[in-house]
């Protein structure tokens, strides 16, 4: 299971008013940095940020200097101080700073994984993620990506999308086969995804993985707004619908009104 894809390519945008093409630079670079091995030349960042040498030269160049990257000469690597612009969007976040116990408690409820994830595009990016010891996914974290129509947690948050963004999204998704049991018709996923608004819950099971199923619910804002999804994973097999619904759809809706109550009015 793929626990993050490759930054994409900076698109060729013109400088402008409203397009500041350094900043824009100068993020790709930090994205190429972030790629394994973890470690790169700089001709290796220059063509994974797709930037000329020059450009990437300079780049680094500033982010040694803002303690951003470090270098001993032929490779560069992110410092720790990098950690901060990651974390700057969890802290911006209205219910991250108190949500992980609430995550921890229903992780502990449940005895499965866990987890809070937002919408990104047509992928899911997980911001918490607590793990049973059944499932051996230790590849997925904070910051971990999966796409998000076919799993629970994207599901909940493509039907919370108005109408016609989540039109445009449903466009730019690739419908692959992931497993048999994979929607690969956009007609069908819509509809499942008007379904998934008017009961209030996600169900997945085997779509992305055979071996894991799983449900999520919308986290609100106080003002009804949805802003995350939490869910409830576990192994394949086991449970159907119904009953994942009857164990685990009541902890999953007061675990969110429980983190929806912690949040700013």
């Amino acid at each position: 299971m793929a626990a993050k894809r490759p930054p994409d390519k900076p698109a060729a945008v013109k400088e402008s008013d409203g397009f500041v093409r350094a900043i824009a630079r100068g993020f790709g670079v930090v994205e190429a940095l972030g790629r394994p091995p973890g470690r790169h030349t700089l001709s290796e960042v220059a063509r994974l940020a797709n930037v000329t040498r020059a450009t990437a030269r300079r780049i680094l160049a500033t982010l040694v200097a803002m303690r951003y990257c470090a270098s001993d000469g032929r490779y560069f690597q992110l410092r720790p101080r990098a950690l901060g612009l990651g974390l700057s969007y969890l802290n911006s976040l209205p219910f991250w700073a108190n949500s992980h116990r609430t995550v921890e408690a229903l992780r502990d409820e449940t005895s499965e994984s866990c987890a809070l994830a937002v919408l990104d595009e047509t992928e899911i990016v997980y911001v918490q993620r607590l793990p049973s010891r059944r499932i051996l996914t230790a590849n997925l974290g904070v910051g971990s990506r999966l796409p998000a129509h076919v799993i629970s947690l994207g599901r909940v948050l493509l039907a919370a999308t108005p109408a016609p963004d989540r039109d445009r999204l449903l466009d730019q998704i690739e419908f692959t086969k992931l497993t048999p049991r994979t929607v690969v018709d956009r007609g069908a996923l819509a509809e499942e995804l008007t379904r998934v608004a008017e009961q209030g819950y996600a169900w997945v099971d085997g779509e992305l993985d055979l071996a894991i199923c799983g449900m999520a619910v919308p986290v609100r804002r106080p003002n009804g707004q949805v802003v995350a999804a939490l869910s409830v994973n576990t192994i394949s097999g086991n449970l159907s619908e119904a009953a994942a619904k009857r164990r685990f759809l009541r902890p999953l809706q007061q675990a969110a009104r429980d983190i929806q109550m912690q949040m700013p009015q």
